[in-house]
């Protein structure tokens, strides 16, 4: 039997849960919720040059939605930087990144309309970022971490995206079944960890393009959703 298997068989339905199709939405954050994969850019642009290296866009686009340390290991072979560690590179990354948000990051279009929406509706909105828990807070300041009945941060998972193990994690939490889930993402690996661990996913390309796959639909921007469609996409699972 599959992990997913065995989580949803094993996750109690609470009455008012099971009266409902669309259970929860799961979001992720940079560059879903928050225009925040410049910043990483930026940040991954000036270690690599600090460490005698040129990172360019093609280096940015292989890393956007992956977690610090896969991202310092990279920056490592790139530079040939040895005498660090993925978790001493990934420290460095989030100092510059901190900084960068030190002016706030800038909400993706329709993102707190449908955060706030999903609020009013009753409908439980989770975040699921690989971003570790030292940052979200100050990161999604813009919505408010208190918009979120939980989150689930990088550093609070065996594995991290693209594994579905945070998405698998946010519906044990919350006692859902994934299936009957919608999740929210905008990179490779976010989509392949949502849509792994069951969620219908909706990808919301932003800086990398995302290969079509069952259980995935497209959108521009998150502008005009609504929750009668939101609640279509699960109305057959």
């Amino acid at each position: 039997m599959s992990e997913l298997s065995t989580v949803s068989s094993e996750l109690p339905e609470t009455s008012a849960a099971a009266e409902r199709r669309l259970q929860a939405v799961l979001l992720d954050m940079d560059g879903t919720l928050i225009e925040s994969e410049h910043l990483w850019g930026e940040a991954e642009a000036e270690l690599t040059a600090e460490l005698g290296g040129v990172w360019t866009a093609e280096d940015h686009e292989a890393n956007v939605g992956n977690a610090a340390e896969p991202v310092g290991r990279y920056i490592i072979e790139h530079t040939g930087a040895d005498h660090l560690t993925p978790r001493q590179v990934a420290d460095m990354l989030y100092a510059r990144f901190l900084a960068k948000l030190e002016g706030g990051a800038e909400l993706r279009p329709g993102a707190k309309e449908l955060v706030t929406m999903l609020a009013e509706a009753g409908i439980p909105a989770v975040l699921v970022t690989s971003t570790e828990r030292a940052l979200v807070e100050t990161a999604i300041d813009g919505i408010g971490l208190d918009s979120f009945v939980d989150s689930i941060a990088g550093d609070e998972v065996d594995a991290n995206k693209p594994h579905p193990d945070p998405y698998l994690r946010a519906a044990r939490r919350l006692g859902v079944d994934p299936r009957r889930c919608v999740a929210v993402e905008d990179s490779v690996v976010g989509v392949a960890s949502a849509a792994d661990a069951g969620c219908l996913t909706i990808a919301v390309p932003n800086h990398v393009e995302i290969t079509p796959r069952e259980g995935v639909v497209f959108r521009d921007s998150l502008v005009g959703v609504d929750l009668e469609w939101l609640e279509s996409l699960v109305a057959d699972r």
